[in-house]
């Protein structure tokens, strides 16, 4: 084993780092406050070659994968500007249709998403369905040479920033009467398709859309793949978009850790600097543990996936690790502001949103739990 980076890792670091670094906490937080998009820092990244370094060359890519994708989610995380459509986009979107889609999809659609020009954003949670995908309702329908689709999506990400979508559908059963899904690449501005906004409470400049699908007409050149074989390509865009959730969890819980740190060194309470005291210190080193061990299983996950190995168990271990180690280290960071914890100066609040909705989604802790349970300790199954 060896736990050295790479020169080549460093410098994507450091390189990730000072193109972030030139927009800063304080541009995310106004953004985040005002529901914008971080365009200015989108555009940055992908003309920086950040946002598609898990694209092939041939398609205007990095050429590299999943460890080097988690490394630009952290780095930028870590710099105060975390983008959760990296996850949807550049993790989902871009491995499915890298892998899956056709010559044309291909042509098509990478070397946008490599250089941060185009965004596609992924469609399957369902009102009625939850973590359930064997429950999707929205259906596709052959109609000539052309697919109906028609239901409803919830809580999908970034449809605004969007120029399509990946959307789940059913499009009949299998021998044994269970659901046949399959995925289509639909633009956002398609006849029949509404985009609802979702309002959150949660600081975010990313915004949530609830979509009605009402007979959106499609191609058959959007269905990615082969028909029925949406489950097996869903399943190999949901490790990548765990393995950069953690990584931006990581990225969150090392930036908080980093203004926890500084103020409680010049912070002083009677003469005495407030982190020379346990109740201070020891939280925050608590969290800094936390941290480097969910940032460990992190990269373990990209690094089995990179090399097509089994990947489930490592992902949704780092992404429950690394959301739980967040969520400390925004709240132990809070408290040891004291009351400036709260205040807009010191721009905490958006990190503990944005960690706590890590814990829910893309997978919420207890299915994490139901799968270590089942697959991992061998326990029956409990749903």
């Amino acid at each position: 084993m060896d736990f050295t980076e790479t020169d080549e890792h460093r410098d994507l670091r450091a390189a990730v780092g000072t193109v972030a670094g030139r927009f800063g906490p304080a541009y995310y937080a106004e953004r985040a406050a005002a529901h914008e998009p971080c365009s200015e820092l989108w555009a940055a990244l992908g003309e920086s070659g950040f946002i598609g370094v898990n694209v092939a060359e041939e398609h205007g890519g990095g050429g590299g994968g999943l460890v080097e994708l988690a490394i630009v989610c952290e780095e930028i995380a870590a710099r105060g500007t975390p983008l959760l459509l990296l996850l949807v986009s550049a993790a989902i979107s871009a491995e499915v249709i890298g892998e899956f889609g056709s010559e044309e999809q291909r042509t098509r659609w990478l070397p946008g998403l490599a250089d941060g020009t185009v965004k596609v954003v992924f469609a399957i949670t369902e009102p009625d369905a939850g973590s359930n995908t064997h429950r999707i309702s929205t259906t596709a329908v052959r109609d000539g040479d052309d697919w109906l689709l028609n239901g409803t999506k919830y809580y999908i990400s970034g449809v605004d920033e969007a120029e399509a979508l990946l959307v789940v559908a059913r499009t009949g059963r299998d021998a044994s009467g269970g659901p046949l899904m399959s995925l289509f690449v639909v633009p956002t501005d398609a006849p029949g398709m509404q985009a609802v906004p979702l309002p959150v409470d949660a600081m975010l400049p990313e915004r949530q859309f609830t979509l009605h699908l009402d007979d959106v007409r499609v191609p058959g050149t959007s269905l990615v793949g082969g028909e029925g074989e949406g489950f097996r390509q869903v399943f190999r865009g949901l490790n990548p978009e765990r393995i950069t959730g953690a990584a931006l969890c990581v990225g969150i819980a090392r930036h908080a850790l980093d203004r926890a740190a500084a103020y409680a060194t010049t912070r002083k309470v009677w003469d005495t600097p407030i982190g020379a005291h346990q109740g201070v210190s020891h939280p925050l080193a608590k969290a800094k543990i936390e941290t480097e061990l969910a940032a460990l299983m992190t990269r373990k996950a990209a690094w089995l996936h990179d090399r097509g190995l089994p990947a489930g168990e490592a992902s949704n271990m780092a992404k429950y690790a690394a959301a739980e180690a967040a969520i400390a280290a925004v709240d132990a960071a809070i408290q040891s502001h004291g009351g400036n914890g709260l205040a807009t100066e010191y721009g905490l609040v958006p990190y503990w949103g944005l960690a706590r909705l890590l814990r829910i989604a893309p997978v919420n802790r207890e299915m994490i739990l139901n799968y270590v349970a089942q697959h991992s300790l061998g326990l029956p199954r409990s749903y």
